[in-house]
């Protein structure tokens, strides 16, 4: 059942490889998926993944940038292999999330923005061992 993935969603990221077509080709699939089962001002993301492969690209640059305009998504590129733009990605979807909610207003009784309980227990960070591994990590 997709809508328990996308329940109280606030934000997605769609995460496809430039040098494997058919990962860009299959996110007209994943984008109808989220539409249909989330708000309509979900905040969406594509991820263009492996920018250290760029010697095998397999879908530009440009043709993911229009695509993303096109779908009214944020863009850009990434190495999860050696974290380039990593971190970017995720405060720039979370700084559009951010924004979202505070111009809606969606305040608690508390004065605090209601946002789902994931967000509270999720922490993000890397360990030592991890930062050697130049690898992120969702805890």
């Amino acid at each position: 059942d997709s809508y328990r993935y996308y329940r109280k969603a606030v934000g997605v990221i769609f995460v496809y490889d430039i040098a494997k077509r058919p990962t860009f080709d299959n996110l007209d699939k994943w984008l109808k998926e989220a539409r249909n089962f989330t708000d309509d001002d979900v905040i969406l993301m594509l991820v263009g993944n492996k920018t250290d492969l760029r010697h095998l690209r397999a879908v530009s640059s440009q043709e993911a940038r229009s695509y993303a305009e096109k779908n009214n998504m944020s863009y850009i590129e990434t190495s999860a292999l050696d974290c380039t733009h990593v971190d970017l990605a995720f405060q720039s979807i979370l700084k559009e999330i951010y924004s979202t909610i505070s111009q809606k207003g969606l305040k608690d009784d508390t004065g605090g923005f209601n946002l789902p309980s994931v967000v509270d227990s999720m922490d993000i960070g890397i360990t030592e061992t991890e930062e050697k591994r130049k690898c992120c990590v969702v805890m």
